[in-house]
């Protein structure tokens, strides 16, 4: 074998491709000879650094291929200069197989074609980036689906789940991904290309008649079999999750010679997948999910046994730990409410041609619940609560990654799975186990198969915690061993278990491993060190001993970060959820350009490794996590979105405030970053204003100087409603004991909108409120956080406090109409001004005007309206309030609402007016809003409250969006 030309280092931390000596000439070749992107900038290498693992290792480039032809011509190239190649797909991998040294080829953008779905043989054939929510999709179409469904369902690729051997809670009625592959199509790295699958015995004896290098890999493979077959019957544990090591079991005559099924699980170490035909099961039409709350989770594990004995398709379990890592980081709290009492819970879905029959069976089985011994309490679903309830389970992994006030949960021991017989016994010497060595972990998982998953609060940052975390996850796999189990149940072995492998194998299973990986790799270049041979887990940390980032002072105080945005950005463990592409609002710049740099994770991870100094220059000055961040729309989505709860609208006002130190800015951050002061003047003579913007001079320099799209129109000034309220405002008899609140005149609507005003000052007048007002021009700053002048915002911030010093000790509720403002105070105020005790009460005293009604008039009745409504939800306000109140309002109307799962409207401020961003801002409105919108008809109301939204509507079509506000006030009227 040749000697390879990379240097391992002995180190915890992460290894760097700097020690490949032909970097630039393989860059070059690929550059020459592919057609879809080659990218060796250190944004990339870094952005492509981990996975959703432990570890991290530098790659030498990144290629992103259009094609077949692309990947074969990176093979070409790769191979000429003896450079070892990583597969990769949504980079959710969570043993480290997802992360090498290596030249890596990113599949997800392009090659994610999804064939005809064939109803009779029940087949697709699907490209390697396809994404299983889009097949499932596909073959719903006729009653089918691809039956394994991990809880990345939304962003995993087929790809991947070939490499990992992916199961989910559907695993259970359909099997694991192995079970259903029926043929792949392969590159190897010496560039051969075959189509592999079920051999009988004929096709057998023709393939290795066939001479070359197919003849060669088929020989050897039946005499691998031969060699072999006895001891893998006895030597691989007869248990539903075994997905630890090479499937040699496939290759046994009884299972049909099974070459393709062999390959699934083997993690990118043999071959690249160029496709799979796919089998495709029968999904049950109607389904009934029931809930089942026992004492605790190992009395759960030990109903496992009789709880199958039914026709459950699912049957998931998790516990206490983990919904208070969901209570601490307030998420899906509504939800929480619908689980039965205990401290450990199953989920059993039944399935059926009707739902009286899916119904029938979970009656039936909750029946029967009471002969165990002590009995459980359990709740049937209707199908809306169901969906709520498996969005706790699957946000498992998410909810454990961090958790506020406890920090980070580690992979390391997450994937061990046993027969389900001995689950309870399992789970309680890993617990006594965990006691032991001080870790923590919620466990949830497929208990139905004996796969559980955990996260621990390891110590990856000292030489004792790393020596402790090794002493562990040996003495861990001795105890899943022991229990008749697989060290992976689902994820794979990758880096951190292919250590551990000796511990469950023979020597003579291993050295048939180590030949089935010679026979398709014998050069050892397809992602090397992974699952066969593999580099012990506690090497090419993310972390390490030697873990130092930089600690740079900060503007935001990053509370629950320790001041740290180095451990901010930490937070993403690389779960993907911003990869998302069919719902909900994060990451919308992903949703756009399907590019990992532009999503919430790929960022975070960009200023980690800004943090490292080690492939990221410059520090505060690096000009490509700029770039990175300049198509950010600052959404604030991460914060709800994210599992993690990345902060990504803080990181970039941070890093932009320190980018621009000591700098001139660009005209466009004073023009819009202060657009209150300019707004301010241009309300004393706003004709005047309105009629130099519109003029073809003017207003085309004012465009040009500022970079603004010639598509856009400039928002027109208005009287501001703060100058003309003495005779605008309809005065009403209140009595003197009225109840007061404080109506903030934000910007945009005081001197763009301010029917707004006069709406919203009417509606509380009605409602019995005495309104009082701003007797000065403030501001929050909102525009400012868009450029970091975090500085100017910090001042107006004060402003603002010293102004409202009466209504802040009144404890006046204060009203902010315009969502993005009411988020200032909620959320970058205390994050700024975290010691100023005046933080605190404007932040818990601003609320929206539906939050107002809902809280402080809970009799407050709104006038009927009759006919349909249509709701666009601002981002920040989902993000940070959420529409919950806002819909309450709504619906008291009587109308028919609908709200849009329409994500970031893309205009976000200045974002959409940009010359270089129209598009993105163009293509992000039109996936689900301007539709909706053009395809309402005249009689319909289009509600959206924040400004930016109504201007993507406005300028593109001759809809006038309202303001909640202005719907009350109208019906009123």
């Amino acid at each position: 074998m040749p000697e390879s030309p990379f240097v391992l280092l002995p180190s915890s931390h992460a290894r760097s491709a700097e020690s490949f000596p032909k970097s630039q000439q393989l860059e070059a070749e690929l550059r020459r000879t592919v057609r879809g992107e080659v990218r060796f900038d250190p944004a990339s290498r870094a952005g492509y650094a981990t996975d959703a693992s432990n570890y991290r290792q530098i790659p030498i480039g990144l290629v992103i291929p259009l094609d077949e032809q692309d990947v074969i011509a990176t093979v070409a190239a790769c191979r000429a200069f003896d450079a070892p190649i990583l597969s990769r797909g949504a980079g959710t991998s969570l043993a480290g197989q997802g992360c090498n040294t290596a030249v890596v080829l990113d599949f997800s953008k392009y090659m994610h074609h999804i064939g005809a779905v064939d109803p009779v043989t029940r087949t697709v054939h699907v490209q390697p980036g396809a994404i299983l929510d889009r097949v499932r999709e596909a073959a719903e179409q006729h009653n089918l689906t691809f039956a394994p469904d991990p809880a990345t369902h939304s962003r995993c690729t087929l790809g991947g789940m070939i490499g990992n051997n992916s199961c989910g809670v559907h695993a259970l009625m359909g099997g694991k991904t192995v079970d259903n592959i029926v043929a792949l199509d392969l590159l190897l790295y010496d560039g051969t290309r075959l189509t592999v699958g079920a051999t009988s015995e004929p096709e057998l004896e023709a393939l290795i008649a066939t001479g070359g290098r197919t003849g060669e890999i088929y020989a050897g493979l039946k005499q691998l079999n031969e060699a072999h077959a006895d001891q893998v019957r006895s030597g691989f544990p007869r248990i539903p999750r075994r997905v630890s090591g090479f499937n040699l079991d496939e290759l046994l005559p009884e299972n049909n010679f099974h070459v393709a099924r062999a390959l699934v699980g083997s993690e990118g170490t043999c071959a690249i997948i160029l496709g799979a035909t796919l089998r495709l099961v029968k999904s049950p039409e109607f389904r009934t999910l029931v809930g089942v709350g026992f004492s605790d989770i190992f009395v759960a594990a030990d109903a496992v046994p009789s709880i199958l004995n039914h026709p459950v398709i699912g049957l998931e379990g998790f516990d206490e730990k983990l919904l208070n890592a969901l209570r601490r980081k307030q998420k899906s709290l509504d939800d929480l409410d619908l689980l039965p009492p205990g401290n450990g819970f199953l989920l059993a879905e039944f399935g059926g041609d009707t739902q009286a029959s899916a119904h029938q069976q979970a009656s039936d089985f909750v029946a029967s619940l009471a002969s165990l011994e002590p009995a459980p309490t359990a709740r049937i679903y209707t199908t809306t609560e169901a969906a709520r309830v498996w969005h706790i389970r699957e946000s498992g992994l998410g909810a454990t990654a961090f958790v506020p006030g406890q920090g980070t949960g580690w992979e390391g021991w997450e994937d061990a799975a046993v027969e389900p017989a001995q689950l309870g016994s399992y789970l309680r010497a890993i617990s006594a186990l965990m006691e032991e060595y001080g870790y923590r972990s919620p466990m949830y998982g497929h208990f139905g198969q004996g796969c559980v998953h955990m996260r621990h609060n390891f110590d990856l940052e000292s030489e004792a915690g790393i020596r402790a975390f090794r002493s562990f996850i040996e003495r861990a796999a001795d105890i899943a061993l022991a229990h008749g189990g697989s060290l992976s149940g689902e994820h794979g072995d990758g880096q951190a278990r292919g250590a551990l492998l000796p511990k469950m194998f023979s020597p003579e299973l291993m050295e048939a491993f180590r030949t089935f990986k010679r026979l398709w790799d014998p050069l050892n270049r397809l992602n090397p060190g992974k699952l066969i041979d593999a580099r012990e887990p506690d090497e090419d940390l993310r972390l390490g001993a030697d873990y130092k980032p930089w600690e740079p002072k900060t503007h935001f105080a990053f509370a629950e970060d320790n001041g740290s945005l180095a451990s901010a950005a930490l937070r993403c463990v690389g779960v993907g959820a911003c990869r998302k592409q069919d719902a909900g609002t994060m990451c919308p710049s992903f949703m756009a350009t399907g590019e990992e740099l532009h999503s919430t994770r790929g960022r975070a991870h960009l200023l980690w490794e800004l943090m490292q100094g080690e492939v990221l220059p410059d520090q505060w000055k690096n000009k490509q996590v700029k770039e990175s961040l300049d198509l950010c729309l600052a959404c604030k989505a991460c914060k709800s979105e994210c599992p993690v709860s990345v902060d990504m609208a803080s990181y970039k006002a941070e890093f932009l405030a320190h980018h621009f130190e000591g700098e001139r800015r660009p005209l466009a951050h004073y023009a819009f970053g202060l657009i209150d002061r300019w707004a301010h003047l241009a309300s004393f003579t706003p004709r005047l204003a309105n009629l130099l913007g519109g003029t073809t001079l003017f207003g085309g320099l004012i465009k040009s100087v500022l970079h603004i799209h010639p598509n856009r129109t400039m928002p027109r000034f208005a009287a501001p409603f703060l100058r003309n309220r003495k005779r605008n405002v309809t005065s009403r008899d209140l009595p003197l004991n009225a109840p007061e609140v404080y109506l903030w005149a934000d910007t945009f609507n005081n001197y763009f909108h301010p029917t707004t005003m006069q709406a919203a000052h009417d509606v509380l007048t009605s409602a019995g409120f005495r309104v009082s007002l701003p007797t000065r021009h403030l501001c929050c700053g909102r525009p400012l956080y868009d450029f970091g002048m975090l500085d100017t915002a910090r001042e107006y911030l004060l402003t603002v406090l010293d102004a409202l010093a009466p209504q802040l000790r009144a404890g006046t509720p204060i009203v902010v109409l315009e969502p993005s403002c009411a988020t200032v105070f909620r959320d970058e105020l205390p994050n700024l001004l975290p010691d100023d005790p005046r933080s605190t009460k404007l932040r818990d005293q601003t609320l929206l005007l539906s939050e107002f009604f809902v809280r402080h008039a809970p009799n407050y009745a709104p006038p009927k309206i009759d006919g349909k409504i249509i709701v666009h939800g601002h981002c920040h306000q989902r993000a940070t309030m959420g529409m919950h109140d806002e819909m309450k309002i709504l619906r008291a109307t009587g109308a028919n609402i609908e709200l849009l799962d329409s994500g970031c409207c893309g205009m976000a401020g200045p974002f959409g007016f940009e010359r270089d961003k129209f598009e993105l801002s163009q293509k992000l409105a039109e996936r689900v809003l301007l539709p909706a919108v053009r395809g309402a008809d005249d009689e319909t109301l289009i509600v959206s409250d924040g400004f930016s939204c109504c201007e993507q509507i406005t300028q593109n079509g001759a809809a006038r969006p309202l303001h909640l506000a202005e719907v009350l006030a109208r019906a009123a009227n």
